[in-house]
């Protein structure tokens, strides 16, 4: 019986050595699929990094169009033509009311038209048996107002452009001094034609009275 009993020396190690190479094993191939799917992770991580920089790119892109130098230089074209043009007009507007009121004050070809037409007007209206004092209203008088209705006209319209061109933004220097001398000059000549259409400042004359007895 004591010959048949295995001694610690005479027993085989098998069970462990299988049990330790299943377990190397068991590492060998869980090392090998962890190197396996490192690829795969880094190829599919790939793709999204390669979206995120194709939206960024287009995205800067946009930006560029959006800061495109051609459309801010077509936009400052543009309002420098429209300040060129409303300066423009002012500027016109301006000479014109100056030009305006000098021919109000120093008189003008439609009034001289005018008084010579109620001149004519006067003489054919007029009957033999008038007075004195109705050929002289008839003739002269008449057509001295209707210069001066003529003359005030101008005035007045040489008045409101410079006041108009006052209000307006100038683009030059010289446009608002022009626009206030014209509005000046005409306010005067509004004046001197109201004073001789009412006689204020010379009075029509008259006939001398006649002797007595």
């Amino acid at each position: 019986m004591r010959g048949m009993n295995p001694t610690p020396e005479t027993k085989t190690p098998e069970p462990e050595t299988a049990e330790a190479s299943t377990t190397e094993a068991t590492e060998v191939i869980s090392d090998s699929r962890s190197e396996s799917e490192a690829p795969s992770l880094s190829k599919a991580g790939a793709p999204a990094a390669d979206a995120t920089d194709e939206s960024a790119a287009a995205e800067d892109v946009h930006d560029l169009d959006d800061d495109d130098p051609d459309d801010a230089e077509d936009d400052a074209d543009d309002d420098l033509a429209a300040h060129r043009s409303s300066g423009l007009g002012a500027a016109a507007a301006a000479v014109v009311a100056v030009c305006l009121s000098i021919i109000a004050l120093s008189g003008t070809w439609t009034g001289r038209v005018v008084a010579e037409r109620e001149t004519v007007v006067g003489q054919t209206t007029m009957g033999q048996s008038a007075t004195v004092d109705q050929q002289i209203s008839e003739i002269y008088g008449d057509a001295w107002h209707a210069t001066a209705a003529v003359n005030g006209v101008v005035a007045l319209l040489a008045l409101l452009i410079g006041a108009v061109v006052l209000v307006l933004p100038q683009r030059a220097a010289w446009v608002r001094p022009f626009a206030l001398a014209g509005a000046i000059l005409g306010f005067l000549g509004l004046l001197v034609s109201a004073g001789m259409y009412f006689d204020l400042f010379a009075a029509l004359p008259a006939a001398p009275a006649a002797p007595a007895g």
